[in-house]
């Protein structure tokens, strides 16, 4: 059984305008548990980080404003969510999450955080409801533990991974590759190792031909010995903060095709929730579930 990170803090606390779309951190582990994709035995809690792994992603007074509530007004406004000392504990139990994900993965082949995806964060600075980039902060810890030599990070989110990419702009160990929506946040993009900018209303057949033709050719010629998946499910159709035109069948194979590979080449692989704001709660689990029920089927 895969092991994946939850903790009860990852739905809250956040202001009330704010939590239509946070519902789904309580409501995807019960769909789990209901459709016995897995027992409880697989849900494990992150404690608190050490922050010297935080550290060695994120800049040494960026991180103590956050755990001083001290960031200036601007910096709180461009995260987008009110600062609060839960707020920030939630954000590094989510990062500790995928660290130990991460390592659990290197035994299970597959291991998932409940929530994560944080990649708007940058080095020194916080955006879009990101604080902290959890999978950019498991990729060091692998390589400073030896863990991994070459690390590919695949994000699939409608949004780029502006934060990841600036993150690890200078470093080879790590490739990052972001398939999004060329005229959705962030507006100005940074560089990744391999974008691919989609157009507007880009429906599964596009998506996925793009994804099937350069996914195995990155694990050919980068030879990651570990693969970070970002899951994002805001590139369906409905998403109301996505402009790319996806369905939920399109969206689960996008998710079998990466799932497949990490399988084949035996690969660990690290998977992240991500974004998912379709108007319907209900489009949002499905989507999320088909993640798991994917794994679920490849590697039990």
């Amino acid at each position: 059984m895969f092991p994946i990170a939850y903790h009860p803090i990852y739905k809250h606390p956040l202001p009330e305008d704010h939590r239509f779309p946070m519902i789904k951190y309580e409501l995807l582990p019960q769909q789990l548990l209901y459709e016995g994709i897995v027992s409880n035995g697989a849900f494990f809690e992150p404690d608190l980080p050490d922050l010297q792994h935080i550290l060695s992603i994120h800049k040494k007074e960026y991180v103590e404003d956050l755990l001083n509530l001290t960031l200036d007004a601007r910096a709180v406004r461009k995260i987008g969510f009110p600062l609060s000392a839960e707020l920030v504990e939630r954000e590094l139990r989510l990062a500790q999450g995928t660290i130990l994900g991460a390592e659990r993965a290197l035994q299970t082949g597959i291991a998932f955080n409940i929530a994560g995806g944080t990649h708007h964060a940058y080095s020194d600075h916080g955006e879009a409801f990101c604080l902290l980039n959890d999978q950019a902060i498991a990729a060091q810890y692998l390589l400073d533990k030896k863990l991994s030599k070459k690390i590919l990070i695949v994000d699939l989110d409608v949004h780029q991974g502006n934060g990841t990419a600036e993150i690890f702009q200078k470093n080879k160990k790590v490739f990052t590759f972001s398939m999004h929506g060329k005229s959705n946040y962030p507006f100005k993009k940074e560089k990744s190792d391999l974008d691919i900018e989609l157009h507007d209303n880009t429906e599964d057949a596009k998506f996925l031909e793009l994804l099937q033709n350069t996914l195995p050719y990155l694990i050919e010629t980068q030879k990651p010995d570990f693969i970070f998946y970002l899951s994002g499910v805001d590139i369906l159709a409905s998403d109301k903060l996505g402009k790319l035109g996806c369905t939920l069948n399109g969206c689960k194979k996008r998710d079998e095709i990466v799932l497949s590979l990490c399988h084949k080449y035996e690969i660990p692989v690290q998977v992240s929730m991500g974004g998912g704001y379709s108007t319907e709660i209900k489009t949002i689990i499905e989507a999320h579930t088909n993640t798991y029920r994917t794994a679920a089927n490849l590697y039990y």
